[in-house]
């Protein structure tokens, strides 16, 4: 297979990546390829100009800045996983990125394509959701930040225009000894997760002062559990009643499965995301 014709652009900095986006026509922006590659030799898209990112060093880092995690969009699946700062600032993020494909797509593999193509299975699409990131868009004319959750526009459709593009995501960063846990099924290691739950906690030792449950995979994009646990000592039945809103949750039948099944497999998903969670609480 082979893609259609098309004009290559290999920009240096990010002023001459906006550049190009904002004059050329029909342009699609190359940073990973583990998506966009095989949909050019399928010929599922077929744009005239392709805009190579891979070169715009300014848009690859991973920094700490203050409450917050900030990534450039370039930075690579594989440089998340061995980052020092993620696994220490964001442990939920180096849970979940270890279950992205396999090492070679993590090689590849970027944040920013991640979030832009937005596949309901995607890892780092749901933990961004668990935390309310901030995506960080530009154009030439201006930079502005979204709200995650103000992110996709549809299912597997970012909410940003032709000229623009993501060049940063900031994450929250929950305060040291928070418990968190991230699990997702797949039918083999590597494969589109069928669902998947993050799972975020704080507590005062006694009782949940602080939760957050993220579910990815069933839906167009992630849902958070409207379970109301801060307030509530943690128990098995606080944690069964927890998994049990997964009910109320939107699912999609798909060709393998139907929505009813993805529910089951995700109330499955919370429960053993919340148990991480509780047991990685600084209390023990």
């Amino acid at each position: 297979m082979k893609p259609a014709p098309f004009a290559y652009h290999d920009p240096r900095t990010l002023a001459e990546a906006l550049s190009l986006l904002g004059s050329l026509d029909d342009a699609r922006l190359l940073a990973g390829g583990q998506s966009l590659m095989p949909m050019l030799n399928m010929r599922l898209v077929q744009p005239r100009n392709v805009i190579d990112l891979n070169r715009v060093e300014e848009l690859s880092y991973i920094r700490l800045d203050g409450e917050f995690l900030e990534i450039g969009a370039m930075a690579r699946q594989r440089d998340i996983e061995f980052s020092d700062v993620v696994r220490e600032t964001f442990p939920l993020m180096y849970e979940a990125v270890r279950h992205i494909g396999h090492r070679q797509t993590r090689n590849r593999g970027t944040i920013g394509g991640s979030l832009c193509q937005l596949d309901p299975s995607a890892e780092l699409v749901t933990v961004a959701a668990a935390v309310d990131a901030t995506v960080i868009v530009a154009s030439q004319l201006r930079r502005r930040k979204l709200p995650f959750a103000e992110f996709p526009a549809g299912l597997m459709t970012p909410a940003i225009e032709a000229n623009e593009m993501l060049v940063a995501v900031r994450f929250p960063v929950w305060k040291p000894g928070h418990g968190y846990g991230f699990e997702e099924y797949a039918r083999r290691h590597g494969d589109y997760a069928l669902a998947s739950a993050a799972a975020l906690l704080e507590s005062d030792h006694r009782r949940i002062t602080r939760a957050r449950i993220t579910v990815g995979g069933i839906a167009p994009q992630p849902q958070t559990l409207p379970a109301r646990l801060e307030g509530r000592s943690p128990s098995e039945a606080l944690f069964d009643e927890a998994a049990e809103a997964c009910g109320d949750l939107e699912a999609m039948d798909d060709v393998n499965f139907t929505g009813e099944y993805k529910r089951h497999i995700a109330k499955a998903m919370v429960k053993r995301a919340l148990h991480k969670a509780y047991g990685r609480l600084s209390k023990h």
